[in-house]
C-alpha cells in the first residue's frame, strides 16, 4: 500500500493506492493517519501521480477528461451502487431513490430500498472521484455526507451546481 497526502481547499486528503489502482481517498488525512502504523512509507507512484493530477484539474473548477484506475473494496451490492455513482455526470445531481430505481431495474426487481443505497453511498472508500457528493435527498435537499455537509456544499459548488435550490 502506498500513501500520499494531498492539500486541497478543504484541507488534507489521504490517498492510498496499490500497485495498479487507487483504493482509498479520505478526508482529514492527519486524523486518518493516526490509525495507521507509524512505519508507513509515503511513496509517489504513477497511480498517485495521476490521482493528484485529476484532483488538480477538479479543484481548478474544471471537469477532468480522464480517470485514474480505481479499485474500491466492498460488497457486491456496494460495488453496484458505486458504479452507478460513477455514472452521475459532472455538475449534476441525483437522488438515493433514483439510484435505487435504476439498480432495481438492472436486477429485474420491482423496487429497492433507498436507505440501503444510502448505506452503500456512505461507505464509499474513494471520495470525490466516486462522486457520492452528487447524491441528494428525495426532497431535493442536501443530506448527510461522510466528509460533512460543508464539504458536500463545496464540492457541488466547485462543479458549478447552483446551491440556492438546496436551501428552500
Amino acid at each position: 500500500m502506498y500513501l500520499q497526502k494531498y492539500s486541497c481547499p478543504m484541507g488534507q486528503l489521504l490517498l492510498a493506492a496499490d500497485d495498479s489502482a487507487l483504493v482509498q481517498l479520505r478526508f482529514d488525512a492527519e486524523k486518518q493517519l493516526g490509525s495507521l502504523p507509524k512505519d508507513i512509507a509515503f511513496v509517489e507512484t504513477p497511480v498517485l501521480q495521476a490521482t493528484k493530477r485529476w484532483l488538480n484539474i477538479y479543484f481548478s473548477g474544471q471537469e477532468p477528461d480522464f480517470m485514474p484506475p480505481l479499485r474500491p473494496t466492498g460488497t457486491d451490492f456496494q460495488q453496484k451502487v458505486w458504479q452507478l455513482l460513477r455514472q452521475i455526470p459532472y455538475g449534476e445531481t441525483t437522488t438515493y431513490g433514483e439510484i435505487a430505481r435504476t439498480l432495481a431495474a438492472q436486477q429485474g426487481q420491482s423496487r429497492m430500498s433507498a436507505q440501503a443505497v444510502g448505506g452503500a453511498v456512505g461507505r464509499n472508500p474513494i471520495a470525490i472521484l466516486i462522486p457520492c457528493h452528487r447524491v441528494i435527498g428525495a426532497s431535493g435537499k442536501l443530506t448527510g455526507y461522510a466528509g460533512g455537509l460543508d464539504k458536500k456544499r463545496f464540492l457541488l459548488s466547485n462543479e458549478h451546481i447552483d446551491l440556492h435550490a438546496f436551501f428552500g
